[in-house]
């Protein structure tokens, strides 16, 4: 009997130690898997809030995935060579992608690679434009930043943009994002008005002509004050594409919905137009795009206090676990 007891005690704290290094939002609708993992921007902020509010507020069913720490399993975006989970993937209807730099095992990157294959829908946010950082040699080499195999790897070939410069002045200018000339009817602004976007991050630099159809360009302002003036002068003339649609058509596949956008950071998530505009984009890329609201609920869904963006600014000792939802424990 003791023996039975101190089994049963050994099974429940296998059970209690083993959560998963991933958080998930259910909902009854399509599966959107987010895979979070830069040191600067904040992306486990910004994409566990996108995924509480695209479950709570839009019925889909999402899983947060994190830069962990293998010996602790808490989330720490400075260790750039795990993000468990991303099996996830196989089933998923949409992938959304904020990573920067990320040098994983060939046994992680060839679920993302599969996908990427695969020709369903992506989603891809601010340093996503370099979100690979993989030597010559390796399998999936093609998809780092520097690949010649694959010029500008995953951000080129993909999202339409690598890593080019700040256009911005980094931490001291923000953005204001004003709809694209003739963009205003696409499904994924509705509800947005011109100006309603906003982000402390700066504008990236995008080589024009850009290789996608822009939604929104980004108008300098002097500080990141969402009331702050526009900066006068060259930056903004002309301004730079920060979101926009393109298509991407792996061999032997139909062309595949992307999206990218060069906001994402969390404090730009402060911004209800920011939030609105990720929500829309969510629904266009799976082919829901009729069902988008003519005012998408954005709603914040449990506590979110952004960090400010610098690098090693991550909430330390944070787990997956924790981030669940009250109501999902």
């Amino acid at each position: 009997m003791r023996f039975l007891t101190g089994l049963v005690l050994m099974m429940m704290a296998g059970v209690a130690t083993a959560a998963d290094p991933w958080v998930t939002y259910p909902g009854p609708g399509k599966k959107v898997v987010l895979i979070s993992g830069d040191e600067e921007y904040r992306s486990e902020e910004t994409l566990t809030q996108l995924g509480r509010i695209l479950s709570r507020r839009h019925g889909y069913h999402c899983t947060v995935h994190f830069a962990i720490d293998p010996k602790t399993g808490t989330i720490d975006p400075n260790v750039r060579t795990n993000i468990p989970g991303l099996e996830a993937l196989e089933s998923a209807d949409l992938m959304v992608i904020f990573t920067r730099f990320r040098n994983l095992s060939d046994d992680q990157m060839q679920h993302i690679v599969a996908y990427v294959d695969s020709g369903r829908p992506i989603i891809g946010m601010r340093t996503a434009t370099h979100g690979f950082a993989i030597k010559p040699g390796r399998i999936y080499s093609r998809f780092g930043d520097g690949s010649r195999e694959w010029p500008g790897g995953f951000g080129k070939q993909v999202l339409g943009e690598k890593w080019v410069s700040h256009h911005g002045d980094h931490g001291k200018e923000g953005t204001r994002g004003r709809l694209a000339p003739g963009a205003a009817g696409h499904p994924i602004l509705r509800g947005i008005a011109d100006g309603a976007i906003f982000g402390t991050s700066d504008v990236y630099t995008v080589n024009l002509p850009l290789a996608g159809d822009a939604l929104v360009l980004g108008e300098v302002t002097e500080t990141l004050d969402p009331a702050s003036k526009a900066v006068a002068g060259k930056k903004n003339d002309p301004m730079m594409p920060i979101a926009w649609t393109r298509t991407y058509t792996p061999p032997g596949k139909s062309p595949a919905r992307v999206f990218a956008t060069t906001l994402g950071a969390s404090q730009d998530f402060a911004s209800a137009g920011t939030r609105r505009l990720l929500v829309n984009a969510v629904y266009w890329a799976v082919g829901d795009e009729a069902k988008i609201p003519a005012e998408s609920d954005v709603e914040l869904v449990g506590e979110f206090t952004p960090s400010p963006f610098r690098t090693d600014g991550f909430k330390k000792g944070v787990t997956p676990e924790s981030l669940k939802l009250p109501d999902d424990r």
